[in-house]
């Protein structure tokens, strides 16, 4: 209850997240068929780069103001980069969307997103922030919401497609089981929806661990990883990195990880010891 990401929005994670989570989206539009998204730690949905917290920490300097001032932005990330842009002004990056946003942004009339947020100021933030897709009906905010309650009280949804964007603080020492039992919990429900899990790096040891765990889930038979490091993992105490994991990945992040990775990551490195890998860790 104390993780307050307007610190942290629009560093480098965000930008590893986010563009992912973009073409996750963009595979689904490719279908008339509607689709349903769950976020499971919906945050705010908007964050002020220069407001008292982000300016506290500047993390969005190393991350969102790198991409959007680099060279050859490949057409992958045209999507996450135009939905940035369009909230700024040429002149000043201020504004930075968060997930609820980018998903809602994207969604076409027939299609419905589902944000659960807990903390109880951030809530009300969230459903403020978002309210201008409130209008179409397609996009609900369930008011303090444990998201991953939700996946048992929500899933299967009406909606036969879907992603479960599953993005938690990682404060707990447990957080890592914690997923897995809500991944447990969403295979058993809705079998066929891409899950999406975000995960900080700062032990690799413990996301290998937490890999293997994922892939022993019963129904789970396709499991891909997106792997950024921005510095050399020695430090166990910082976020070296971060990674997605997808259970039943859309082909178009499975084909396209690569080249989106080896983009931003020389472009967000902090240190020599930065590095990605995209690989299928269960399946094809």
């Amino acid at each position: 209850m104390n993780y307050r990401h307007s610190y942290h929005a629009g560093n480098f994670a965000d930008v590893v997240k986010h563009a992912l989570q973009c073409m996750c989206l963009a595979y689904l539009r490719q279908k008339d068929k509607p689709f349903w998204v769950l976020d499971t730690h919906a945050g705010i949905g908007m964050y002020d780069l220069l407001g008292e917290q982000a300016s506290k920490t500047g993390e969005w300097q190393q991350g969102i103001a790198k991409l959007l001032a680099a060279d050859n932005i490949p057409v992958l990330l045209q999507d996450y980069v135009n939905a940035v842009r369009s909230l700024n002004s040429a002149h000043e990056l201020r504004w930075y969307p968060g997930s609820p946003w980018l998903t809602a942004q994207q969604l076409r009339s027939q299609d419905a997103l589902t944000l659960c947020e807990l903390h109880p100021i951030d809530s009300q933030l969230l459903r403020d922030n978002v309210s201008q897709f409130h209008s179409a009906g397609s996009v609900k905010v369930l008011p303090q919401t444990n998201g991953y309650s939700a996946i048992k009280a929500l899933l299967p949804p009406p909606i036969k497609r879907g992603m479960v964007l599953i993005d938690p603080p990682f404060e707990q020492r447990d957080e890592f089981d914690t997923v897995l039992q809500a991944l447990s919990d969403g295979m058993r429900r809705w079998a066929t929806a891409t899950y999406v899990v975000w995960y900080p790096i700062k032990d690799p040891l413990s996301v290998g661990e937490f890999h293997q765990q994922v892939a022993a889930i019963q129904g789970v038979e396709k499991l891909f990883a997106a792997d950024v490091l921005v510095r050399s993992a020695l430090d166990r105490t910082k976020l070296n990195g971060c990674g997605m994991l997808f259970v039943n990945p859309p082909y178009g992040v499975t084909s396209q990880a690569a080249e989106v990775l080896a983009f931003l990551t020389p472009l967000l490195a902090q240190d020599r010891g930065a590095q990605w890998q995209a690989q299928w860790l269960k399946g094809e």
